[in-house]
């Protein structure tokens, strides 16, 4: 049996990044281009976007090759000539990225990232970057509104089965936990990056014991710490099937918590945690799933209701309420010179450039600006080599925490922010860009 093709990243582009290089290398456009990505407006429902993604980009560009295999099928294509195959089967990216710190906050207009390197090098990596930025970042800001509702609440991804396929569910285990969830139920996400992995049990345990009070004590031997779904048959009934258990195993007892998924949570929780606490099991927590988004969790610790960690599936893998951005990886110069777009709505920022964040906000500037505040893009990648080793997650993470805490209340919360966050580009740059504009109207 004939092994089947393997085809590499480097075929992860949209069929018009390669016709577009080939026609720069057949024209002699070899100078060095930057292309700036960004965002053009925030979903509805954030007052905030977390970049996230820049990590696993890195890695993946910088081992970046057209394979054999790869070269086969374009050349089966009919549609390249054999010089830029050539060109293509020697390809390896050799530009400089910078970019945002993941886990940065970040608002409409701004760079997530620029990368400068010839133009036809740095346009084959387009649909590779969005790809890879955008899912990340959409899952990141998603699971910070979680977070955020929780109030302190653990929150544990669940959402891995109906995320939208394996690299998405990976992905967004770890973009989950930038953003400060703190566990995966997914053993690979916990494996692949060092994730902390956390789990109960299935009803199909419960369904395929005798009994529930079967399924409890056969699960508790062999998992003495778990914590047991009580909600297969009737909720508060599961809960008195712990509570005598814990009767019958006396100090051996040492189930950790029990899990709500399904029903009035609000209601069931209360009524779980007075049976607990009046069978002396007040350190049994109470663990709630089951089709929770943000809304529905802050609503829950906002009624008190005494649940001690949310596990969130399906809406927080999906961003089910904004599963998408409206991205754009833009040519900004070309040969020093800068470009933009005049298209209605699509409005592009010329130049290489930087944003400086003080408390007042931030501005938009030239890259060779000097202004007051955090300059937020900096070097990641030079001559086509990783800047930095990867930092751990954990480390990732806490500064995520610290950046979030420092916006101001009104954009921490889930409502519309009356006040959306200044962004304003700086003088220097607005006078740029209408110079770059007359000049595109001259040659006109």
């Amino acid at each position: 049996m004939t092994a089947a093709p393997t085809h590499s990243l480097a075929l992860f582009c949209d069929l018009y990044e390669l016709t577009m290089a080939e026609a720069y290398l057949a024209h002699g456009m070899k100078a060095d281009a930057t292309f700036s990505l960004f965002f053009r407006k925030l979903p509805k429902s954030r007052n905030f976007l977390l970049a996230c993604g820049l990590g696993d980009l890195l890695e993946t560009i910088s081992k970046l090759r057209f394979s054999g295999e790869d070269i086969g099928y374009l050349q089966s294509l009919k549609m390249f000539s054999d010089g830029f195959l050539g060109w293509l089967s020697r390809y390896r990216f050799g530009g400089t990225i910078e970019a945002v710190a993941e886990g940065t906050p970040l608002f409409p207009n701004e760079p997530i990232l620029e990368v400068t390197a010839p133009i036809a090098e740095a346009q084959i990596l387009e649909t590779l970057i969005i790809n890879r930025i955008q899912l990340q970042t959409v899952l990141a800001s998603k699971a910070a509104r979680v977070v955020a509702a929780a109030k302190g609440r653990r929150v544990v991804d669940f959402g891995s089965r109906r995320a939208q396929g394996v690299e998405a569910a990976l992905a967004g285990a770890r973009a989950f936990y930038i953003a400060g969830v703190d566990a995966s139920s997914n053993l690979l996400a916990g494996a692949r990056f060092g994730i902390p992995v956390a789990g109960t049990m299935a009803h199909s345990f419960v369904q395929a014991c005798a009994s529930e009070r079967e399924a409890f004590r056969r699960f508790a031997e062999v998992f003495p710490e778990t914590t047991l779904l009580v909600d297969t048959y009737d909720t508060l009934e599961g809960v008195r099937r712990v509570i005598e258990l814990a009767r019958d195993l006396g100090p051996d007892f040492k189930v950790r918590g029990v899990r709500l998924d399904s029903g009035d949570l609000a209601a069931l929780s209360r009524g779980a945690r007075a049976m607990l606490d009046e069978a002396g099991l007040a350190h049994v927590q109470i663990f709630a799933s089951g089709g929770l988004d943000e809304i529905k969790i802050a609503a829950l610790a906002d009624s008190g209701a005494p649940i001690d960690a949310f596990g969130v599936g399906t809406d927080m893998s999906v961003s089910a309420d904004a599963p998408a951005l409206d991205i754009a990886y833009k040519l900004c110069t070309y040969g020093g010179e800068g470009r933009l777009k005049l298209s209605t709505g699509k409005r592009t920022l010329p130049g290489r450039k930087q944003v400086f964040r003080s408390e007042q906000g931030d501005v938009i500037a030239r890259a060779e600006e000097n202004l007051e505040g955090e300059r937020l893009l900096r070097p990641v990648m030079q001559e086509g080599e990783i800047v930095e080793p990867p930092r751990p997650l954990p480390e990732i993470r806490a500064e995520t925490a610290a950046r979030i805490a420092k916006l101001s209340v009104e954009l921490r919360v889930l409502a519309p922010a009356a006040k959306p966050f200044s962004v304003t580009i700086s003088d220097v740059l607005k006078a740029y860009e209408q110079e770059v504009v007359q000049a595109i109207k001259d040659r006109a």
